[in-house]
């Protein structure tokens, strides 16, 4: 058997090994991974963003703890930023997960963001795909500490959550990077702290603001070190599955797939820096380079 039948069927040290080879992007990488999307479309994928500090972790840790009381099995991946040397993950969140360590029904995978933008990698998707494909009921996506543009989770996971803190501008930055408009559940995390009904007051008065849409995001505010308001953010959750739709975001996470294998093509195996400098000695400038490059491949500028 494959390594994507044997991750079908449910067995984790291939599930595991498969993961690596769509991360490195190796061996019959594409192969497996054609045999994987055949069983995927089934698992609530929930995305978990917000800014450094804010608590992503533990609250992902909370979230895994209330699924696993209702027997639901989980899978989580990670985003970790890419170690500077290697390139790996720096395996932040796992260390903040670890009590799920031996848990069958949890399996937990860290992944480098390798340079890709949006807060996630190029093979998040594909990972998300295994563990859907082995029958996790849930799947949660955790990004990188986002900026003010980095929402690529929106348009890829079925319900996706905005982590804030009080005291730290998050409610500042909520409008500067127009985080309204990605957000489907707002958490005020760390919650205990002053200032956290300010903050949680402020976002619903920008939400009541804002354009009307079918589906308002709940404000949610907790304490994820304490396990403290999970119930309602999972409520949420629940509730929000009635009006996002999961054949548009399915497409969307296939679209996600293949920009990551057609960027890992074109760029990496067509276009690498040592043909861009051998270009570069008879065009002189970036543009020019690009620009003949794409017509000789018979592609528009």
């Amino acid at each position: 058997m494959s390594l994507a039948d044997r991750a079908i069927a449910g067995e984790v040290r291939a599930a595991a090994r498969l993961m690596r080879i769509a991360d490195d992007r190796t061996g019959d990488y594409i192969q497996e991974m054609v045999k994987i999307w055949a069983h995927t479309g089934h698992a609530r994928i929930i995305g978990i963003t917000g800014a450094p500090g804010s608590g992503k972790s533990t609250l992902t840790d909370a979230l895994i703890t209330h699924y696993r009381s209702l027997g639901k099995s989980v899978g989580v991946a990670a985003v970790d930023p890419s170690s500077p040397f290697s390139g790996g993950a720096i395996l932040g969140d796992r260390i903040r997960m670890a009590t799920h360590a031996n848990d069958e029904g949890v399996f937990i995978r860290s992944v480098a963001t390798r340079g890709h933008l949006g807060g996630l990698s190029v093979s998040a998707m594909d990972i998300a795909a295994i563990f859907d494909a082995m029958g996790k009921d849930i799947i949660i996506i955790e990004t990188v500490g986002v900026g003010q543009d980095e929402v690529d989770i929106s348009s890829l996971a079925d319900t996706c959550i905005v982590v804030v803190m009080p005291g730290a501008g998050d409610d500042i930055q909520a409008i500067k990077a127009g985080i309204l408009e990605v957000a489907d559940i707002f958490v005020v995390n760390k919650a205990d702290r002053d200032g956290a009904d300010r903050t949680a007051r402020d976002l619903k008065t920008m939400l009541e603001l804002g354009a009307k849409r079918v589906w308002m995001p709940p404000v949610v505010k907790t304490i994820a070190l304490k396990k403290s308001g999970i119930e309602e953010l999972a409520e949420g959750i629940a509730l929000h599955s009635n009006y996002s739709d999961n054949e548009d975001k399915h497409f969307a996470r296939l679209y996600h797939a293949a920009l990551g294998l057609l960027k890992d093509r074109l760029v990496n195996s067509c276009f690498t820096p040592d043909r861009f400098r051998e270009l570069l000695k008879t065009q002189g400038d970036p543009y020019s380079v690009t620009i003949k490059w794409l017509k000789n491949h018979g592609l528009e500028a």
